[in-house]
């Protein structure tokens, strides 16, 4: 999973990027150019630290989600230009956008519009992606003029659909309405999906803000959520500097230094566990001696797929798959004494792999 970060100049955008990683990306307070950050973030997950110390493997592999710090575009966002160029490409590769906007005050750094209003500035980066895929949209519709107009027959009918669907997602758009909210049938979404446009991507909205009001996230994440809207987007307010500096310490001693503050659960574990729900995704495990490891799929994901996600092999040659779920094994107390309560079973290819499922694939290829 790859998120890109997304944010106006001076947002904090790197230092929350710096909080999810544990990194040490560099921080400037001006905007434009650079090469975008990157980095992974092992996802916590307190189920694979239990069976991991049931079965006390050699190795334990956590799921990772990486995250994609994008610089501001030269000329800065917030001018309804769209975002292009090697900036739009990074953000078409990744699976969801993180938008990080500015809730704190610091005379210090000013802010990029004179003031600090974070429901304004939400409103002025769901403009910019959708001038975006707007400019993709008008070019892609001046395309299918011309080719229409050298079409065979046989042709035509594909491409004034294709046109007649364009035109309605532009529609849309320019009534301020994004992709990701548009009620589209199964094959629409597929022809969509070759442009990778911004405003159809599930979006997550990180309220970033001064370490004066963490006692009132919730309250604030509450306040945000009444302005951003849609099944596919999420809201969280965190202290990007204060994570930033927390996840530079010992586990320990940052969970007694959040006890003092009253700063609750770590940023990433808020912001991973929004991710997950946002695209979809669940985890699954496969345990043993050598290796305990946390699979990240998507839900509803049949058995030989979820395989697939193994080895290309274990998929091809799916014969099944032994199955339990991690409460019943937890109960259990091992693998043994669950085949002997019946509670490991077996399971075919089109089984729906269910979120903390412990898997075993058999295989013959």
């Amino acid at each position: 999973m790859e998120i890109g970060i997304i944010g106006l100049s001076k947002s904090g955008k790197t230092t929350v990027f710096n909080a999810l990683t544990r990194g040490h990306a560099k921080v400037t307070a001006g905007a434009g150019g650079g090469k975008p950050n990157v980095g992974v973030a092992k996802v916590p997950d307190a189920r694979l630290d239990k069976l991991t110390a049931m079965f006390k493997p050699k190795k334990t592999t956590p799921a990772e989600v990486t995250y994609v710090d994008i610089p501001a575009a030269p000329e800065g966002l917030g001018k309804e230009a769209g975002i292009g160029g090697e900036y739009l490409n990074r953000l078409q590769r990744a699976d969801a956008l993180l938008h990080v906007v500015r809730g704190f005050d610091d005379p210090s750094v000013p802010h990029v519009q004179g003031t600090v209003d974070a429901f304004r500035d939400v409103g002025t980066m769901d403009m910019e992606l959708a001038f975006s895929d707007l400019a993709i949209l008008e070019r892609r519709l001046k395309r299918l003029e011309a080719d229409l107009k050298r079409a065979k027959v046989i042709e035509r009918d594909a491409l004034h659909k294709e046109e007649a669907l364009l035109t309605r997602v532009k529609d849309a758009l320019g009534a301020g309405k994004a992709l990701r909210d548009m009620l589209l049938e199964a094959e629409e979404r597929r022809v969509l999906e070759n442009y990778q446009f911004l405003t159809g991507k599930p979006l997550l909205v990180a309220l970033n803000i001064d370490e004066a009001h963490v006692p009132k996230e919730a309250e604030l994440a509450k306040e945000l959520g009444k302005h951003i809207t849609g099944a596919a987007v999420r809201g969280v307010a965190l202290c990007g500097k204060l994570e930033a500096e927390l996840g530079q310490m010992a586990p320990e001693e940052e969970r007694e230094f959040r006890a003092s503050l009253g700063a609750g659960e770590s940023g990433l574990v808020r912001m991973i566990r929004l991710s997950y729900d946002v695209l979809g995704l669940i985890s699954f495990f496969t345990v043993g001696e050598d290796e305990c490891r946390a699979w990240t799929i998507t839900r509803g994901l049949a058995a030989q797929k979820a395989a697939g996600k193994i080895h290309s092999d274990i998929e091809r040659g799916f014969i099944r798959a032994e199955v339990i779920a991690y409460d019943d094994l937890m109960k259990a107390g091992g693998m043994a004494e669950a085949r002997k309560l019946g509670t490991l079973r077996a399971e075919g290819k089109t089984y729906e792999i269910k979120d903390g499922d412990i898997a075993h694939f058999l295989f013959n290829v």
